[in-house]
C-alpha cells in the first residue's frame, strides 16, 4: 500500500498539470450536469415492511384517484376576541375563502367547516382542509401562491389565519452565515497550524473542489434518484470536514519530510505513501459506516448514507492525487517563512547526509506540547483513564431518558405559519387533532363489511385516550373502509404510541370474528413505525459496522487489542454525544444559546445516523494517530517511546483537524432546519469528545498500560493477514538504496 501510494504521489507531483486538468474537468462536467438536470421533484418517504406502509399501499390500490400521497393544507381561522366563527361576517369570509381555494386545477377537494363540524366547541376556531392531486414538493408555485393569497385576504378581514399541513413546506434558512463562519475558523486554524498561507489554502481549496464535484453530482441525480435537500446538505457537511482533514494530514507530513532533508518530489511521494495510507483506511472506515446504513432498509436513510460515502470517496481521491500535484505548484511556500531557508540548506545537505538521519537537530529542539502531554499521560495512565471514562460516562447519563420521534409542525419555530396553525388546532380541538390515526378495514371476502366496521369503531371508542372516532368511509367497491381516530394526546407522546398499538391489538380478534384485516396508518403511525424500525436495526447495524471496521483495523495495526480499544472508545464518545443531544434538544439545557426554539423527542434517525458518522470520524483520528505510533514501534522504539513519538508528530495535526471539523459541523447549528441543526451540534460535540478525550487521553493511557501487549497478534493470524504496510516499512528499502556506500561517503568527505 505505502509503496503504491508513494509512486502515485510522485507521479501526481511530476504530472501536476495533467492531474489538475483532470480534476478541473470533472468539476466542470459535474457543474454542467447539475445545471442541465431537471429540478428535483418530490422526496418520497417509505418504510418497507411496516404496517403503516402496508396500509398506505393498500389505500392507494383500493381508493384509486383519491391521491393518497397528495398534499394536504389546513387553513385555520380564529375569530377576534369577543367574536365567534359562526358570526355572519366571519362565516361569510370562510365561505368566500373555501370557494376561492376550490378553484385551483390541482385541488381535489375543499371542506366547509360549517358542514363538516370543523368548528371548536367554543366557536372561536374553525378550519378547512384542502386536498391536492400532487405531493407538496410537486405543487406548482401558482397553487401555493393561491393558498397563501386566500389566507392573506381572509386575514385582512380581522381573522387570525394560518396554514398547516404539507402543502406549504416550512421555509428554512440555510445557515449560510454559520457555515461561512465555520470555514473561516477552519482557515484560521490551518494558518496557525501550518504557519503558511499557501499551506493553509491547499486543504481548503481541495475540500471545496471535492464538495463542489460531489454536490453537483448529487444535484444532477436528485430528480432521477429522488434525493432530498437533507441528503445533499449532510453529504456536503461530512465531505467538507473530512476533505480538509485528509488534505491537512498529507500536507503536514509533506512538510515533515522536507524538514528531514528530502527533495520536494521525494517528500510528496513519502507523504502520500505514509499519511496517504492512513487516509485510505480512515476513509474506508467512514465509507463502511455510512454505506452500512443500507442495512436499515429505509430508502431515505440509504440514500443519505450512500451520498455521504460517495463524497468521502471523492475527498480521499483528491487527497491522494490533487494534493501532491498542488504541492508541486506551491514549491517551498508550504513551509513557514522562517523555515524556507532551512529547507534549502537541508536539500543541499541531503547530498552528504543520509536521508532521514535527523542530523541531531531534533534533539536540540524543546519537546512540543504533544510530546509533553504524552509523557504526562504515560506517567499517570490510571488517573487519566479513570477521569476520562467517568467524565464521559456522566455526560452520557441523559441517554437513559432518550425519547425518539419525528418532527412535525409542532417542532417548527413559532415564527412559521405551520407552527401557529398547529397551536391553533391544539387550542380549539385538542392536541391529538394534529395527529389523526387512520384505521384501515380490509373487508374483502367478508359477508357484512358494514357490520364489521361498525363493531371495529365501537372497539376503538372504548379504548383509552380516544377523543373522536369519525364514521367509516368506504371505497366504491365497498370492500375497504377507513376510520379516522383523534387521540387525546399530541402526536409525539407515548400515550398516542400506546393507542396505535392498542388499535392494532384489536386486529386478531376482528380477524377471528369477521375475517377482515385491520391496519393502522397515517403520519403519526408512520412516524411510530419508523422509530421502531430504526430501534430494531440499531444493534445489527452497530454489529455490522463495528465488526467490519474491527477487521479492517486489525489489518492496519496488526493487533487485536488496539482495534478493540478503538471500538470501546468510540462507544464512549458516541454515548456522551447522544447524552449532550438529549440534554440540549430534549431537556432544553443551553437551548437559548444554540437557538433551539422547541424541545421534545429526538429525531428517530439521529442515534443510528450519529453512530455511523461518528464511528467513521472516530476511526479517522484513531488511524492517523496510532499509525504513527505503530510506525515508530515497527522501526524499533519501545512501546512507551512509540506513544510519545506518535504524539510528537501527530497530536498537533489531530487537534487542528478536530477543531476544523467541529467548526464545519458547528456552522450548521445556525440552520433553522431542526434536523440539520441537531446533526450539526451532535457531530460537533461528538468530535470534541472523541478527539480531545478518547484519542488524546484514553488512547495513550491504555497503550501505556498495555505496553508490548498492545501490538500482540496471534502468529497464525499474522501469517494469514496480507501485509498492507500502512506504516511505510517498505519505504525504508528506498532509504537503504539511496544511502551512500562507504566508498562514496569517503569521496564526498574528501
Amino acid at each position: 500500500m505505502a509503496t503504491f501510494l508513494y509512486k502515485l504521489g510522485r507521479l501526481a507531483f511530476r504530472r501536476r498539470h495533467f492531474v489538475a486538468l483532470i480534476w478541473v474537468a470533472l468539476l466542470t462536467i459535474a457543474g454542467v450536469a447539475a445545471a442541465s438536470a431537471p429540478a428535483a421533484g418530490t422526496t418520497s418517504f417509505s418504510i418497507p415492511g411496516t404496517e403503516a406502509q402496508k396500509a398506505f399501499d393498500l389505500l392507494e390500490q383500493r381508493f384509486p384517484g383519491a391521491s393518497a400521497d397528495g398534499a394536504t393544507g389546513r387553513m385555520v381561522f380564529k375569530a377576534p376576541d369577543g367574536q365567534k366563527m359562526t358570526d355572519p361576517a366571519n362565516k361569510a369570509t370562510v365561505a368566500k375563502t373555501v370557494k376561492q381555494l376550490g378553484d385551483g386545477s390541482e385541488v381535489v377537494s375543499v371542506t366547509d367547516p360549517f358542514t363538516t363540524g370543523a368548528v371548536s366547541k367554543d366557536g372561536t376556531v374553525a378550519y378547512t382542509s384542502v386536498k391536492y392531486t400532487l405531493p407538496g414538493m410537486e405543487l406548482t408555485d401558482s397553487t401555493k401562491d393561491a393558498l397563501e393569497k386566500a389566507g392573506d385576504q381572509a386575514r385582512a378581514t380581522g381573522l387570525t389565519v394560518d396554514v398547516g399541513g404539507d402543502a406549504l413546506q416550512a421555509e428554512s434558512e440555510p445557515g449560510a452565515i454559520g457555515e461561512a463562519v465555520g470555514i473561516a475558523i477552519a482557515a484560521v486554524v490551518l494558518v496557525i497550524t501550518l504557519g503558511s498561507l499557501v499551506a493553509a489554502g491547499l486543504p481548503l481549496l481541495t475540500a471545496i473542489i471535492g464538495v463542489g464535484i460531489a454536490g453537483a453530482t448529487i444535484a444532477s441525480l436528485a430528480n432521477a434518484l429522488d434525493l432530498g435537500d437533507s441528503t445533499s446538505t449532510l453529504a456536503l457537511m461530512i465531505g467538507l470536514a473530512v476533505g480538509i482533514d485528509y488534505a491537512l494530514f498529507i500536507v503536514s507530513r509533506y512538510r515533515g519530510e522536507l524538514a528531514d532533508g528530502r527533495d520536494r518530489e521525494e517528500a510528496a511521494g513519502r507523504a502520500t505513501g505514509t499519511a496517504g495510507s492512513a487516509v485510505v483506511f480512515a476513509g474506508l472506515t467512514v465509507v463502511i459506516a455510512l454505506a452500512g446504513l443500507a442495512v436499515v432498509n429505509v430508502p431515505m436513510l440509504t440514500k443519505m448514507g450512500l451520498a455521504a460515502s460517495g463524497t468521502v470517496v471523492v475527498a480521499v481521491l483528491i487527497a491522494l492525487t490533487l494534493i501532491p500535484a498542488l504541492l508541486g505548484y506551491a514549491g517551498r511556500k508550504v513551509q513557514p517563512a522562517g523555515r524556507k531557508s532551512e529547507t534549502n540548506t537541508s536539500e543541499a545537505n541531503d547530498q552528504v547526509e543520509p536521508s532521514g538521519s535527523g542530523s541531531g537537530r531534533a534533539e536540540l529542539i524543546a519537546p512540543n506540547m504533544g510530546t509533553r502531554w504524552a509523557r504526562f499521560v504515560i506517567r499517570r495512565p490510571v488517573a487519566v483513564l479513570m477521569l476520562s471514562v467517568l467524565g464521559l460516562g456522566a455526560i452520557a447519563l441523559p441517554v437513559t431518558q432518550l425519547e425518539l420521534g419525528l418532527p412535525d409542525d409542532g417542532s417548527q419555530p413559532t415564527s412559521t405559519t405551520q407552527r401557529r396553525a398547529y397551536d391553533l388546532l391544539s387550542e380549539g380541538f385538542g392536541p391529538g387533532f394534529n395527529g389523526p390515526l387512520i384505521a384501515v378495514y380490509d373487508a374483502r371476502g367478508t359477508a357484512d363489511p358494514q357490520a364489521g366496521v361498525d363493531k371495529l369503531a365501537e372497539r376503538i371508542k372504548s379504548l383509552k385516550d380516544v377523543v373522536t372516532v369519525a364514521p367509516a368511509q368506504f371505497n366504491k367497491a365497498g370492500d375497504t373502509a377507513t376510520i379516522t381516530v383523534i387521540p387525546d394526546s399530541k402526536p409525539s407522546s407515548t400515550q398516542t404510541e400506546d393507542l396505535v398499538h392498542a388499535i392494532r391489538g384489536q386486529s386478531a380478534d376482528v380477524k377471528a370474528e369477521t375475517g377482515a384485516t385491520v391496519l393502522v396508518t397515517g403520519t403519526t403511525a408512520m412516524n411510530i413505525d419508523f422509530s421502531q424500525k430504526l430501534n430494531d436495526a440499531l444493534i445489527p447495524y452497530l454489529g455490522l459496522v463495528v465488526g467490519l471496521a474491527f477487521l479492517l483495523l486489525i489489518l492496519v495495526f496488526r493487533s487485536i487489542l488496539v482495534p478493540l480499544k478503538a471500538a470501546l472508545g468510540f462507544l464512549l464518545s458516541v454515548l456522551a454525544a447522544l447524552g449532550a443531544v438529549v440534554a440540549v434538544f430534549q431537556w432544553g439545557w443551553l437551548s437559548g444559546l444554540l437557538g433551539v426554539e422547541e424541545t421534545g423527542p429526538i429525531m428517530s434517525m439521529v442515534p443510528i445516523f450519529m453512530v455511523g458518522v461518528v464511528f467513521g470520524l472516530a476511526m479517522d483520528y484513531e488511524v492517523f494517530l496510532v499509525t504513527r505510533m505503530r510506525e515508530a514501534y515497527v522501526h524499533g522504539e519501545s512501546p512507551s517511546n512509540a506513544v510519545v513519538t506518535g504524539f510528537k508528530h501527530s497530536a498537533r495535526v489531530v487537534v487542528a483537524a478536530a477543531i476544523i471539523m467541529m467548526a464545519v459541523f458547528g456552522g450548521f447549528i445556525s440552520s433553522s432546519e431542526s434536523m440539520i441543526k441537531l446533526f450539526g451540534f451532535g457531530l460537533a460535540i461528538a468530535v470534541f469528545f472523541d478527539a480531545f478525550v478518547v484519542r488524546m487521553a484514553i488512547v495513550p493511557a491504555v497503550l501505556a498500560l498495555l505496553g508490548k501487549r498492545a501490538w500482540w497478534l496471534p502468529k497464525w493470524l499474522d501469517r494469514v493477514l496480507p501485509n498492507v504496510d500502512v506504516e511505510g516499512e517498505g519505504l525504508r528499502a528506498l532509504d537503504d538504496d539511496n544511502r551512500p556506500k562507504d566508498e562514496d561517503r569517503e569521496l564526498v568527505q574528501v
